[in-house]
């Protein structure tokens, strides 16, 4: 997802660098319309992926109690588990949040290019 997501991202970004100065207001709305949809699609995973964050963080911070409270061996081995899986999961959210972000600023530099196109300037 990493992978596509930045990928997308730099093609949206070159297509802005690039067609952001043309009157073609049709191709703008297609890749507006593409990006919005695309927009849902990056929130829906954000979500599941907060979930699944807050849900190993739970589960991280339960072990380690279970370990004070019990003095057993077993929930700290389960603690460590979880703490590996916990730290990659959030810097992942992480990375989704602040691309989906990213892209809503890409979104409303193509909707301000579609809604006011530059006007050519006159000679005096």
């Amino acid at each position: 997802m990493k992978k596509y997501m930045t990928e997308y991202m730099n093609s949206l970004k070159a297509f802005l660098d690039n067609e952001l100065d043309s009157s073609d207001a049709e191709k703008k709305t297609e890749v507006l319309k593409e990006l919005e949809i695309k927009i849902t699609y990056f929130q829906h995973e954000r979500l599941i992926h907060l979930i699944v964050t807050v849900l190993f963080a739970v589960l991280e911070i339960i072990s380690v109690l279970s370990f004070f409270s019990v003095g057993n061996f077993f929930p700290l081995v389960l603690a460590v588990m979880l703490l590996i899986l916990l730290v990659p999961y959030i810097f992942h959210y992480f990375f989704l949040e602040n691309s989906v972000q990213e892209l809503y600023v890409l979104r409303d530099r193509l909707k301000d290019s579609i809604d006011s196109p530059k006007r050519p300037t006159e000679t005096a």
